[in-house]
């Protein structure tokens, strides 16, 4: 997608590291993490989440990280006017299925609003 890199840093038996950049407006795309994860941001920004269940949007600090069950299809968009970037550490021997809920009060610093 244009405005979003994403570069695997690590891909052992135990865990994925992809690094993810988004550029002021940009997203992920739709996507579905088949693992639990740690999302680690590495610059301070706006996030924006939106799955089925709803959207939040999420104020990121550098290192402050925060925890994702499997199985959320979700976008991710940079809600911000300057780049963002975090590693997403998916965790291998925690597969995940499809029936897993986004949970807003699971994030720091998290304001959430439903959507239809």
């Amino acid at each position: 997608m244009a405005g979003m890199e994403s570069i695997l840093r690590t891909d052992t038996a135990e865990a994925r590291a992809t690094e993810v950049r988004l550029a002021p407006g940009a997203a992920t795309g739709v996507h579905r993490h088949n693992y639990d994860c740690v999302v680690v941001p590495l610059t301070g920004g706006i996030l924006r989440l939106v799955s089925a269940t709803g959207e939040s949007t999420i104020a990121l600090s550098p290192g402050a990280a925060y925890f994702r069950k499997a199985g959320v299809e979700h976008n991710v968009f940079n809600a911000g006017t300057e780049p963002l970037a975090f590693v997403d550490v998916e965790l291998k021997d925690r597969p995940g299925g499809g029936a897993a809920r986004f949970d807003p009060a699971a994030i720091p610093s998290i304001s959430s609003s439903k959507s239809a």
